[in-house]
């Protein structure tokens, strides 16, 4: 990713010297302020059992950050993040709608470049103990901004599951892994977006 090693140790600084937001309760405007000029701005803050932030890395990049599959995006050589508990569908699907016939996988990672395209900032949480992992589970909030047009700050998982891109997997007991995201999920199954305007398409 151009530049990003060389703009670590400046916008890290820079984060660090900012007030943070309580990790329950998303501050939109705090994520708005990491915006800078001519760069896509990455910041992963991490928290501890306790849900309070004990440390935070930034990264800056020229152009935007790669998707290597439906679920993680590459950070630098060494580092991805992984979108925690949720997936594709298994298999291949068929999506009228938007001409699509292929693998699930291929659905889902489309649909994440489009989001990885051009943000100003992605904002991660991710706890303490993901920090050193080559493979980051964390959840990520994309600032867009268009003059006139766009300004949000959403959840890349709420969004890709509404979409139908991706679904929620489910832990041992067969309970969702991610239950703030079920309303997200009901939204992409009634409206038939995504993975399920295929009948074809399974629970996991």
């Amino acid at each position: 990713m151009m530049g990003l090693r060389n703009a670590v140790c400046a916008l890290g600084s820079l984060v660090l010297a900012m007030p943070s937001p309580a990790a329950e309760a998303l501050d939109k405007n705090y994520v708005r302020s990491l915006a800078a000029p001519g760069r896509t701005v990455l910041v992963i803050e991490y928290y501890d059992g306790k849900q309070n932030v004990v440390r935070r890395q930034g990264y800056a990049a020229s152009g935007p950050f790669k998707a290597l599959s439906g679920t993680d995006f590459r950070v630098h050589e060494t580092m991805a993040i992984h979108l925690y508990g949720v997936a594709p569908c298994d298999g291949e699907m068929v999506n009228q709608r938007d001409g699509f016939v292929g693998r699930c996988e291929d659905y889902a990672r489309q649909q994440l470049e489009i989001m990885l395209k051009n943000p100003k900032v992605i904002f991660c949480r991710a706890f303490i103990s993901e920090e050193k992992a080559k493979v980051q589970n964390a959840t990520c909030y994309g600032y867009h901004y268009f003059p006139g047009s766009l300004d949000s700050v959403s959840m890349f998982e709420e969004q890709l599951v509404s979409l139908g891109a991706l679904r929620l997997e489910k832990i041992g007991d067969g309970s969702p892994a991610r239950p703030d995201l079920m309303r997200a999920e009901q939204i992409g199954r009634k409206g038939a977006f995504g993975m399920w305007a295929d009948p074809r398409t399974k629970e996991p």
